[in-house]
């Protein structure tokens, strides 16, 4: 694997144009889950379990067809393959892009859902703009749109 992917004790702050004013919970598109619910249910079944990495590839796991009891050694050739290209990180995802969510990093990489309209979410969004940041660095999610 190249170098670490991770984020740690960062924020990815909604985009500047997300559309909604509150953190929705992402649905399905023609009765498939989307990357946006995939990325939720890991995230948010896990608060502060799991890395970019784990959510990047577990997301990119879920949606190809293959058997669910890969043997352990499977799962490390195909997590090795995967980021063996080049990925998009989660200033990307679809979640503080379009769905309202912050994605907090804690010291060791590990990430949590943090809803917009939250009062944790505006501290630290505030702090950041007063230069007040508390050790946690805020980056926006990347726009969907160009301005």
């Amino acid at each position: 694997m190249p170098e670490d992917l991770n984020y740690y004790s960062t924020l990815i702050a909604v985009a500047d144009d997300c559309p909604v004013t509150a953190a929705e919970v992402p649905g399905g598109r023609g009765g498939r889950p989307t990357v946006a619910v995939f990325q939720y249910e890991l995230i948010s079944g896990a608060p502060y379990g799991l890395t970019q990495e784990d959510v990047l590839f577990e997301t990119w796991l879920r949606r190809q067809d293959l058997p669910a009891d890969l043997t352990a050694e499977r799962r490390a050739e195909l997590r090795k393959e995967f980021f063996s290209r080049s990925q998009a990180c989660l200033r990307a995802s679809p979640l503080p892009k379009k769905h309202g969510w912050g994605l907090l990093f804690d010291q060791d990489g590990r990430i949590a859902l943090c809803p917009m309209e939250s009062e944790e979410y505006r501290r630290l969004v505030d702090g950041a703009q007063a230069g007040q940041d508390g050790g946690v660095r805020v980056l926006k999610a990347l726009r969907s749109r160009r301005s």
